[in-house]
Formats: structure tokens, sequence, C-alpha cells
């Protein structure tokens, strides 16, 4: 099986933590040259530490803060400038906070879609030329379970992932012919910053602790624990490599078989 990425470049963004961190390790450990991107530079300089550089990658930052598109837009163009060639594009940006659908004002489903999938379709943009150019292309978008299967008190997030998810697929469509995949990794609970916000509220909401909440989640998961964050990046890292060539503009849940559809 050839997961063999030396000698291709990765951006992965919100690579500071969680799942974007895990996804960014991964590929590196396949001996991609990865570009991390976040709002904070130290949290990125500190990443960039993590990675495996023993076949001779070249791992770099840039800062860019994704509820700000032209700052992204400014930060993208900036980095493309000195380096024009990049293979690999993860698209990964945390979610808005959570509450009753019913309750959330419009402006937090107009961030939340400009974060996702503006600045996703602006990152598209930038970088397809240079896959086209390789033959080889790989995006791979974070998103959630719950375009399958709503996740209580997570509307506004679902609503926009989901918008995420159909612009993938149509863009798998389109692009495949170059030697470009796009897909979906779709994360179920998992142990991240995130998880935590989301154990947080439900504790309050039901009066319970978080460690009681948590153990109730954890059993209605079929491998009874959470996922953990180099699961899901495992995931994406075969997603970006040559052994997964036809596979295209899929929905992969990482959730343990939480997701209970098809």
């Amino acid at each position: 099986m050839n997961l063999d990425l030396k000698g291709k470049t990765a951006i992965v963004c919100g690579a500071t933590q969680g799942i974007g961190l895990a996804s960014a390790v991964e590929l590196a450990l396949l001996s991609a040259n990865v570009t991390l991107v976040a709002r904070n530079e130290e949290k990125l300089r500190e990443a960039l530490e993590t990675l495996d550089s023993s076949a001779g990658q070249l791992h770099r930052y840039f800062v860019a803060d994704f509820s700000d598109h032209e700052q992204v837009k400014e930060a993208v163009e900036n980095y493309l400038r000195l380096c024009p060639d990049v293979h690999i594009l993860v698209n990964n940006t945390g979610g808005p906070s959570g509450g009753p659908i019913i309750e959330a004002e419009t402006e937090q489903f107009l961030k939340t879609f400009q974060m996702h999938v503006i600045n996703n379709q602006f990152l598209v943009q930038s970088v397809v030329p240079s896959m086209k150019n390789a033959g080889y292309g790989r995006i791979v978008n974070i998103i959630s379970t719950s375009v399958k299967q709503p996740i209580v008190g997570l509307g506004v997030s679902h609503t926009i992932r989901g918008a995420v998810a159909s612009w993938g697929k149509t863009l798998s469509l389109e692009i495949a012919q170059y030697g470009i995949t796009v897909n979906n990794v779709l994360p179920g609970y998992t142990e991240t910053a995130r998880l935590d916000a989301v154990l947080g509220m439900r504790a309050k909401s039901q009066n319970k602790s978080p460690e009681e909440v948590a153990r109730e989640m954890e059993a209605g998961i079929p491998i009874r624990r959470f996922t953990k964050a180099e699961e899901t990046g495992a995931a994406v890292a075969f997603l970006c490599s040559p052994a997964a060539a036809s596979i295209n503009g899929v929905n992969l849940p990482v959730d343990g078989g939480r997701t209970e559809s098809m």
C-alpha cells in the first residue's frame, strides 16, 4: 500500500489542537511537508515542534483568523507567493457555540457560513491550480457526523456543516478528472476541547456532572468510548495518500459506529 507523501506539501487549517493538529502529525509521519494554519502564532510554533521531520520535511506555518475572511485571504495569498506548490488541503475550522437553533441569531448563521463555506471556497480556488499542474490533489473537509444524524444543541453548526458537505460533494464531481479528490471526514464524539465544551453545556442543562454525562454518551457508542483525535487524523492522512486515489466524494464517519444511518 502506497502511503508515501514525500515531496508533497499539505496545508492544514485549525492545526494547533485537536483533529487539526492530529491530522498534521499523521501527514508528517507519511513524510509530507506540512504547513500549519491557525490564529495563535505562539501555539503554531509549539505545534510545529511536534511534527516529524526525519525524512527531511520542511514544515511551516502562517497565521490566519478564520472569523476574518479578508485576513485569511491576505495570509493565503502571501503564503502562496512564497510556496506556490500545494498538493493537500485539510479544511478544518471550529464550530460555533451551541444552543437551541430556535434561539440562534441570524448573525450566527452568516458568521459561521463565512468561516466555513466562504473560506473553504477561497482556499480551494487558491490551491487547485497547483494541484492540477501536479496531477495530484487531496482536499479533506473536517465536518461532523451531524450531517447524517443531528446532535441536539448544535443546530447552527449542523446547518452550515451540511452546506459544507454538499459543497464538497459537488466539488468532487468537478475536479476528479485532474487527479484531485475531495472527501468529507465526519468526526463523532472525539477527545478534543470541543467535546469538553459539549460535556459542560449538557452537564449544566441536565444538572449533572460532566463525568456522568460523558459516561452516558459513551454508553451510546458501540465501541463504548470516545474517539481519539489521532484516530481521526489517521483517517485524514490515509485519504490524502496515493493509496486513496479512487476514494472520492465520500462522507466518512469516524465515530466508533455511533451514526446509525448507512
